[in-house]
């Protein structure tokens, strides 16, 4: 069962991935997003590709441009976020078969995210627009289209976004910080999951 909750591994270095992947998998999370802002990004997805790409979607946040998209796709990612909408990214992504989830704040980023293929939409940063900002904007946004909170979503707020129309969350700090033991982060994700799953 894939919920749509992914998990963002800021910070995270490749002697860490593979067992901070797995414990993820293990706790019900599998869609797995690792920041080009970390250290060695694209090792640390190539190392959990290898290893748990059967179990998990991995693949990129902070991407930024088509050059990163190819790069990713070469080091077998499936699955692209940004916090920006980029229409030249977001075509690049979907032409290279791989799932896109660009940022939006407003209804036409949204819009424009949606007319270059976006596969869903990532609301950035959540905290500000907010689960009304989001019920707003699910009023006018097609029904299908995934829209994902992302940023300052915590178990605490996870209901609220998903009484406002949130068809999944994005979450960092409060799963995972550079450092953080694997059991940790499967602790945590189990606790997310399982409050997902109450609905």
């Amino acid at each position: 069962m894939t919920r749509p909750i992914i998990a963002i591994l800021r910070g995270i270095t490749p002697p860490e991935a593979v067992a901070t992947a797995r414990a993820l998998i293990g706790a019900g999370v599998t869609m797995i997003e690792v920041p080009l802002n970390s250290p060695d990004p694209f090792d640390s997805i190539a190392l959990m590709v290898a290893e748990c790409g059967q179990d998990a979607q991995i693949g990129a946040g902070t991407v930024l441009s088509t050059d990163q998209v190819a790069r990713l796709a070469s080091v077998g990612g499936r699955l692209v976020v940004s916090p920006n909408c980029d229409a030249a990214v977001i075509r690049a992504t979907r032409a290279a078969g791989l799932d896109s989830y660009p940022g939006i704040m407003t209804p036409t980023e949204a819009f424009a995210a949606i007319d270059a293929g976006a596969t869903g939409l990532k609301l950035f940063p959540g905290e500000l627009v907010g689960p009304l900002g989001l019920k707003a904007m699910r009023a006018v946004l097609p029904p299908d289209m995934p829209c994902y909170a992302v940023g300052g979503v915590t178990a605490e707020t996870l209901p609220d976004w998903r009484k406002a129309g949130a068809s999944g969350i994005g979450v960092g700090s409060a799963l995972f910080r550079p450092g953080d033991m694997p059991d940790t982060v499967a602790k945590r994700a189990a606790d997310l999951v399982a409050l997902w799953d109450a609905g």
